[in-house]
């Protein structure tokens, strides 16, 4: 088996449904043991969400693959036999309640501290362990509402248009937590000891937004709904509907490109300075694109290679020969009934990523409650 760049590394993870349990995965893939607390009966909530895929929901197979189970369940003092053997022997925890909560439970950081004074503990919250907002309750929408992030493109106020991914989830959080255990496990290595993780969800969102923090103050110039270069104010970077209500997605920004995408289509001379009338620039391309299917706009742009390229639906990027080509759907992933499907990928390079299996499984509830048992640990 593959060497991984965590082999040795053991997490337990406290958290529930995504943020934390993709990190999680991420680090699994990496050769991490990661080891998820569960509350008994019901375990996490993600493993009741619908559709179902045998005995537990597709969801939690997708995020908890190649994962070991505890059912526990923590108010009970007792859980601490259990739990303390296996804190002496772990390097990262990762906890996803609300501030404060693990601390009742006499798992705070300083209680863990007490235990494994170089623990790397990482807290996921939404608007992180202090400040006003610390303990208000909050989604996805939410975090990216308060961030500013959602003001930028949310369609029209009689039309409102969610955004297409659980962005703070995934980019506030999953990512912030890996990136910084994995900055602090080097930290660790450098003999700095270990530390308490504060990734805000909310607030890990502004990177995202470093050109509209830069034109707001730079040129008192701030950004609204739709307006901006990247966000639809410019024709050079729009959806287009084809002929058979297909997209098209168009992004030649750089005037090299934008001279290719105006000959390609055959825009008017008239409108190919969108410096002069950017809305009639648009209503013209729209005009065009809007004449014909979208396997025509395909292959005019194979040809013309300008950053343009018709959406995909999502079985179509499943079965793309690119992807598949650079075996990016290549594991799989089974549950107890033997049914198999694609398992979810994840961004490890390839030759940093420990098992190499094609097939794995998510733990059933409580699965490996005998391995950890306080007896077994003595």
């Amino acid at each position: 088996m593959m060497q991984g760049a965590l082999d040795g590394i053991k997490v337990l993870d406290f958290s529930t449904l995504l943020p934390g349990p993709m990190a999680g995965l991420f680090l699994t893939d990496a050769g991490a043991e990661v080891i998820k607390i569960e509350r008994p009966g019901a375990g996490e909530e993600m493993r009741s969400y619908v559709p179902k895929w045998g005995v537990d929901s597709v969801n939690f197979n997708m995020l908890n693959r190649g994962k070991r189970s505890i059912a526990l369940d923590l108010k009970d003092p007792a859980s601490l036999d259990v739990l303390i053997p296996l804190i002496k022997k772990t390097d990262v925890i990762i906890e996803q309640f609300r501030p404060g909560v693990m601390a009742r439970l006499g798992l705070g950081y300083d209680d863990i501290c007490q235990i494994k004074p170089d623990i790397i503990y990482c807290s996921i919250s939404g608007y992180g362990q202090s400040g006003p907002k610390a303990l208000r309750a909050g989604h996805d929408l939410n975090y990216i509402g308060d961030a500013g992030l959602l003001s930028l493109s949310h369609g029209s106020t009689d039309h409102p248009v969610l955004p297409p991914a659980l962005i703070a989830d995934i980019a506030g959080g999953t990512y912030p937590a890996l990136f910084n255990i994995l900055l602090a496990l080097r930290a660790r290595d450098a003999g700095k000891g270990g530390a308490h993780l504060d990734i805000s969800m909310a607030e890990n969102l502004f990177p995202f937004l470093y050109w509209a923090m830069g034109d707001g103050q730079a040129a008192d110039r701030w950004a609204g709904n739709g307006d901006a270069l990247v966000t639809g104010g410019s024709p050079r970077y729009q959806l287009y509907a084809t002929a058979d209500d297909r997209i098209l997605a168009a992004a030649p920004l750089e005037e090299k490109f934008w001279d290719i995408f105006c000959e390609a289509i055959n825009l008017p001379d008239a409108l190919r300075n969108d410096v002069a009338d950017p809305e009639a620039t648009r209503q013209g391309i729209v005009a065009i694109i809007a004449g014909q299917p979208a396997a025509h706009w395909a292959a005019v742009f194979e040809t013309a290679d300008c950053c343009c390229s018709i959406v995909k639906t999502m079985k179509e990027a499943m079965d793309d020969p690119h992807f598949c080509a650079r075996g990016v759907f290549d594991r799989q992933l089974s549950n107890e009934e033997g049914a198999i499907i694609t398992a979810l990928p994840t961004p490890i390079a390839r030759n940093l990523v420990a098992n190499t299996q094609d097939t794995q499984t998510a733990p059933r509830l409580g699965a490996d409650n005998q391995d950890f048992s306080a007896s077994q640990q003595d």
